[in-house]
């Protein structure tokens, strides 16, 4: 999971080597806390957040097929 979410957002930065994706899990859920660069920031939550729903979209359907109850931070 953490490359897919490198994967996309490597795509969309200025600073790809900045891209952090870490992995916290309790409770049965899974947590990916990404961080990027602080001029990336914007471009990773897009406007009105939409890119981020997007990127949202993808990891939660892609732990719902793992049977897995995922949640992205974006730091």
């Amino acid at each position: 999971m953490t490359g897919l979410i490198e994967t996309i957002v490597k795509a969309l930065v200025d600073h790809p080597e900045d891209v952090l994706v870490t992995q916290d899990s309790g409770n049965g859920d899974i947590t990916y806390r990404l961080t990027v660069h602080p001029e990336d920031v914007g471009k990773v939550i897009g406007k009105q957040g939409r890119i981020a729903k997007a990127i949202r979209t993808v990891v939660y359907a892609a732990g719902h097929q793992q049977n897995e109850k995922v949640t992205l931070e974006i730091m």
